[in-house]
């Protein structure tokens, strides 16, 4: 296996096929390898209902062969670091492998000592996630009997800002169905002070909020969980936001903190300590606090805030003129979703062919598009497009679907979510063909 390819991608994920898969089938690129460690792929934007009990969790998962595009070469490795430089990526046993161009789209990574006591907590008894492990999430709902059902998220950026409340809106109806919704309080806990930060999309999900009696707790840094007494700790200010689609700052509109979000908690049982509250929990659901990859954070490419550092319109490395990056890994301020890597690969994809061919940088520019199909009840949803600047940015061809108002609740967009999305994911995207 040669040592050196001209388009060498880091990430066997949704960005690193696609980027893979466009360049070869579109741009009919010669020498195109990816660094990819694992077996399988999975598409997890599913992986909400599966931890609803409503999709299959195998058919989430494809073998890597069958995505990797025909053409490329699978070096199957892990990254371990960077010499860019001398246009070398170091690997774990495949030693060191240069490239004319780089890609750098491995995703992100979980740090739990960013919330201590979690780690150990995560995905036994009563504490899940529907990032790490859907199956458990599913559950631990199907068997819970009634308490405090806890639904929150930290405050660094996470897959899918939106994704720890869709689960919860869907317990919520299956609570209800089981006969148990009457001796549960429903506590979401977010450091954000808005339940989503696009303006049409917050005005749905608080009547959504209202309709299913959610306690609604902003301005909640999750900063601990102890497993043992079933509490999760929090901090409680101003000066705090949540990871996603739910970044506001944290003041009220009187520039001044309304002191009875620190109290009014109903039923629900809280434990005061100096500055800290911690909320009994009779169930937990979160999404783990994410950070850039160890190899990317402690390489030369990050920014202050340890993300990939790259143009936010073009993609391109802000140092390295022959690196690029996109996905979950890089800094730019708009949601981590498959939505936004959709968007963002055709710039990526562009730029390294002019660069090949003409030494310049195409017209493309990426303007922050993202989008949060956000699950409301089994058979509604909502669909949140949005740009770097939050304004709400429905695509016209939902219209064909007679949807015309994707800010409201739609039972045409849950069937997109279930049955839709994963077919263009699966037979469009992954194939290199334009979405």
């Amino acid at each position: 296996m040669s040592s050196h390819h001209q388009i060498l991608i880091i990430g066997g994920g949704t960005a690193g096929i696609m980027v893979a898969a466009q360049l070869l089938k579109q741009k009919h690129a010669k020498d195109v390898a990816i660094i990819e460690p694992s077996d399988t792929h999975y598409y997890q934007p599913a992986w909400t209902l599966v931890g609803a009990g409503t999709y299959d969790f195998d058919k989430t998962a494809r073998p890597m062969p069958s995505l990797i595009p025909k053409g490329a070469t699978w070096i199957k490795d892990k990254a371990t670091g960077f010499d860019p430089e001398n246009n070398t990526v170091k690997t774990a046993t495949s030693g060191d492998i240069t490239y004319d161009y780089l890609v750098v789209a491995p995703g992100l990574a979980y740090d739990y000592s960013l919330v201590p006591g979690l780690g150990e907590a995560m995905d036994k008894g009563v504490v899940c996630s529907n990032y790490t492990d859907p199956k458990h999430t599913w559950e631990v709902i199907k068997n819970f009997k009634g308490g405090t059902a806890l639904f929150t998220q930290p405050t660094t950026p996470i897959k899918c800002g939106g994704a720890p409340q869709k689960i919860m809106y869907l317990a919520e109806s299956y609570f209800r169905k089981s006969g148990v919704r009457k001796k549960t309080d429903v506590v979401f806990a977010t450091g954000g002070t808005v339940i989503f930060g696009v303006k049409e999309i917050a005005k749905t999900l608080m009547k959504v909020v209202d309709r299913k009696d959610i306690n609604l707790r902003f301005y909640h840094k999750l900063v601990a969980v102890d497993a043992d007494k079933k509490i999760a700790w929090y901090e409680l200010g101003k000066d705090i936001s949540a990871g996603g689609c739910v970044v506001m700052s944290g003041e009220d509109d009187d520039n001044h903190l309304d002191e009875s979000f620190q109290y009014n908690y109903k039923d629900v049982k809280v434990t005061v300590e100096g500055n800290r509250y911690g909320i009994h929990y009779d169930m937990l659901h979160t999404a783990p606090p994410s950070v850039a990859p160890k190899f990317v954070k402690d390489s030369v490419l990050v920014n202050d805030a340890g993300w990939l550092d790259v143009n936010h319109q073009t993609m391109q490395h802000n140092k390295y003129p022959n690196i690029f990056g996109l996905g979950d890994v890089a800094a730019l301020p708009t949601a981590k979703t498959g939505a936004a890597i959709r968007k963002q690969v055709p710039i990526v994809v562009d730029n390294v062919d002019i660069l090949i061919k003409s030494h310049k940088l195409g017209s493309k520019a990426y303007n922050g598009y993202s989008s949060c199909p956000l699950v409301t009840d089994y058979g509604k949803m909502v669909l949140a497009e949005f740009d770097y600047n939050n304004n709400f940015t429905p695509d016209p061809k939902l219209k064909q679907m007679l949807v015309f108002d994707s800010s409201k609740e739609h039972w045409r967009l849950w069937i997109l979510k279930k049955y839709g999305l994963p077919y263009l994911y699966w037979n469009k995207m992954m194939k290199g063909k334009d979405v």
